[in-house]
């Protein structure tokens, strides 16, 4: 696989400051049951990285030590990892939003059969990815029947109540686009997606986000190997929108990877960029020094990627960003 790293450290993009920590994104491990071209994270079946349960005991002291209001799990799938249900629960607990960014076809993996039902019992927030509409797009992108699987996950969900109006069981859709190109406008593309699936599958769901494919891992070597690299990163760059600045996902969140090191995002952690932080020890801060320190106000580890987060409408995990919404 090539690097992207070197492609990307020399850059203009704007510096950028945390502000005040209200997100925990932490990946699991890289395991997963699907292999996706787009994957950023290079996961797959054949990966073993797994956090390890001192790591996994650290996650609610440090949400309660900074009441951080959001734990955003992924992965990998998030869901493989054996202490995946204690985590949400001991989050849950004591009143902290979680949200399970789910593959949608782990509901159907052996020994998940009550997956489904434990995130409804929890109220977890269902960030389901579903690069399209299509079946051809998505068995293209994941793998021959995802589509089929990920159809059947989504009504099984839609039985528990999520997607419901006034359910209280949120389900959100991501799309990512199958190429070298820029996420349509969300708004639209959501309509698409809420009248398709409705109409063939019966199925609803409450938003959908749109996320730019990262010029890294997986991704970024297959635009490097097809001599499309610098043609992607002009793309980026041509659309970048200052007016998302204020907006990017790192401004509130902190990343954290299987071995518990923190990152300003979690392409950020994909490209080993770990937070430089005076107040945090050493060259890769751990998650035990939140347990002490308030991150606000460190400088962000930039690079060219991150024009990716900038580009037109804006893209982050939550979709598009609110300034090009307006």
């Amino acid at each position: 696989m090539h690097a992207t790293l070197p492609l990307l450290r020399i850059t203009d993009f704007p510096p950028l400051r945390r502000g005040y920590l209200e997100t925990l994104q932490v990946n699991l491990g890289y395991r997963c049951n699907q292999s996706c071209l787009h994957c950023h994270v290079n996961a797959g079946p054949k990966r073993t990285e797994m956090m390890d349960a001192a790591n996994l005991a650290l996650i609610p002291e440090v949400l309660k030590a900074r009441d951080i209001r959001t734990l955003d799990l992924t992965g990998g799938a998030p869901e493989l990892h054996e202490g995946f249900c204690d985590l949400v629960c001991a989050a849950r607990a004591f009143g902290v939003k979680v949200i399970d960014r789910c593959n949608l076809t782990v509901l159907l993996e052996p020994g998940n059969e009550n997956l489904a039902e434990f995130l409804a019992t929890q109220q977890v927030e269902v960030v389901a990815s579903l690069p399209c509409y299509s079946m051809a797009n998505v068995d293209r992108q994941r793998g021959k029947g995802v589509f089929d699987k990920s159809i059947v996950a989504l009504q099984k969900l839609n039985a528990l109540g999520y997607g419901h109006e006034d359910s209280g069981l949120v389900l959100n859709l991501m799309f990512n686009p199958n190429g070298l190109s820029l996420p349509p406008d969300q708004e639209t593309l959501q309509a698409d997606y809420k009248r398709e699936l409705y109409q063939h599958f019966g199925i609803v769901f409450n938003e959908l986000y749109t996320l730019a494919n990262m010029p890294i891992q997986r991704f970024g070597s297959m635009l490097i190997s097809s001599g499309q690299f610098n043609n992607y990163m002009n793309l980026l760059k041509d659309n970048h929108n200052t007016d998302n600045l204020d907006n990017v996902m790192c401004h509130t969140l902190i990343s954290v990877d299987w071995q518990g090191y923190l990152y300003d995002c979690d392409f950020n952690q994909q490209l080993g960029l770990a937070v430089r932080d005076h107040r945090l020890d050493g060259a890769r801060p751990h998650l035990r020094e939140l347990l002490q320190v308030e991150p606000e106000g460190a400088a962000i580890r930039i690079a060219d990627h991150c024009f990716g987060c900038t580009a037109g409408h804006g893209f982050s995990c939550g979709g598009a960003l609110k300034a090009s919404r307006q």
